[in-house]
């Protein structure tokens, strides 16, 4: 096991790079599943949630290799359609599996998904999707069963704009029979990025980048290459870090665009920006001010943000109230920010955060991905030394988050521990 040591008390200065987007390539990997051949995807972040993905799809006999930043996918020798548990059970994207193998094999035995330790995320969106595409689903043993002769185009109307369900369904409608239309669709930049990877590889779709799709089905797709977008909350991430620290901080090969909603709250706390076309920069002297936000779906402000603007208020002289309204159990880094000294109050999906207030270094333990990014945040600003334990969850989201802090000027280490 590993665990970082932060002493806080420095002003993060300086340049760092944001890596590929993890939601943005866990999506392309199993779109691979959709035709033989050989793929390449660029700008592919080193993150656990990568190398799960890859060994499950190597369970299927695919076979994947990462060089640096570049990802070499082989589709051509599939012979298993099964993802089990000892897979899904780490990383929910692995359930994007499912959609794919049913559009081109007409069968699928994919596990109910784990991931981050809050809240029921369930897949019900994904599977009657499925079933308006003609597929036979059961669920067994915990596994969900698909089986269906072709796909059949349909109109498939999501009741909430899942990121999840958009994609599997969008995979499974390319080679789907006739058309498909599917309406409240999530737009975030992630699900973009894959109806253009689609595309390249033969799919015809219309509406990318709006709320309706428009899918008219074809027989065969081809492989092909791809670079992978900046991933935006690596990138919204270090600009608290940097506006948290009272410092000076650019961040480089991301996209303004994706960061709209996170930099607006943060010019209402007070930061200043330097926006150009694929950098930014932030400063911010003196501690922001307080700023209400409550998670919503893209273009809004992102649920995966939201802890981190917790620990980003604890910082603000005054109070602040943050509301999330996509996962409202997702608040599990609050106890472990209050062993820091924060003091934050709960109200069913809101914490209310009274900010200003010195924090002391301790002992915290991760519990999710986000969660974890908050503890680094807060032990940034912390009096002494913090330790951060379980950083696993960390790594399956953040490529070497301790390298690009130290190189902005943050004391953290990654260490060997036995604490678990």
């Amino acid at each position: 096991m590993e665990k970082f040591v932060i002493t806080g008390g420095k002003k993060l200065k300086g340049r760092v790079k944001i890596s590929g987007a993890k939601n943005g390539v866990l999506a392309m990997m199993p779109a691979s599943i959709l035709a033989p051949g050989i793929f390449r995807l660029f700008n592919v972040p080193n993150l656990r949630d990568v190398w799960t993905m890859s060994r499950l799809m190597n369970d299927m006999g695919i076979y994947s290799e990462l060089n640096d930043s570049e990802l070499f996918i082989d589709s051509r020798n599939i012979h298993s359609f099964e993802a089990p548990y000892e897979h899904v059970k780490k990383m929910r994207a692995s359930f994007y599996v499912l959609g794919p193998l049913v559009a081109r094999f007409g069968k699928a035995k994919v596990s109910l998904p784990g991931g981050c330790a809050w809240g029921p995320r369930p897949v019900d969106l994904h599977i009657k999707g499925l079933q308006k595409l003609g597929a036979e689903i059961t669920i067994e043993g915990g596994y969900v069963i698909a089986k269906a002769n072709r796909l059949i185009g349909s109109r498939i109307h999501l009741d909430i704009p899942s990121v999840g369900a958009t994609g599997n369904i969008l995979m499974a409608s390319v080679l789907a029979k006739g058309s498909t239309i599917i309406s409240n669709a999530a737009i975030e930049p992630e699900i973009t990025a894959l109806a253009k990877f689609l595309v390249k590889m033969g799919a015809k779709v219309e509406g990318i980048g709006t709320n309706t799709l428009e899918i008219e089905g074809v027989d065969e797709l081809c492989s092909t290459n791809e670079t992978v977008i900046p991933d935006r909350i690596e990138a919204g991430t270090i600009l608290i870090a940097g506006a948290i620290t009272e410092g000076n901080v650019t961040i480089e090969s991301c996209n303004p665009y994706h960061l709209t909603s996170i930099i607006s709250k943060m010019e209402e706390a007070g930061c200043e920006f330097d926006i150009h076309e694929d950098k930014i920069t932030v400063k911010l002297d003196g501690p922001p001010n307080p700023v209400d936000i409550t998670t919503s779906v893209y273009p809004g402000f992102p649920t995966d943000m939201q802890s981190q603007w917790v620990a980003f208020m604890l910082k603000a002289i005054g109070v602040s109230k943050i509301t999330e309204t996509i996962y409202p159990d997702r608040f599990k880094h609050v106890p472990e920010l209050q062993r820091l000294g924060a003091e934050i109050e709960m109200s069913e999906n809101t914490a209310i955060v009274y900010g200003g207030k010195q924090l002391t270094g301790a002992t915290v333990m991760s519990s999710d991905l986000r969660g974890s990014a908050a503890l680094v945040l807060s032990g940034l600003i912390a009096k002494g030394t913090t330790e951060v334990l379980r950083i696993y969850h960390i790594d399956r989201g953040y490529e070497s988050i301790d390298k690009k802090l130290r190189l902005l000027g943050a004391d953290i280490v990654r260490v060997q521990t036995e604490d678990y």
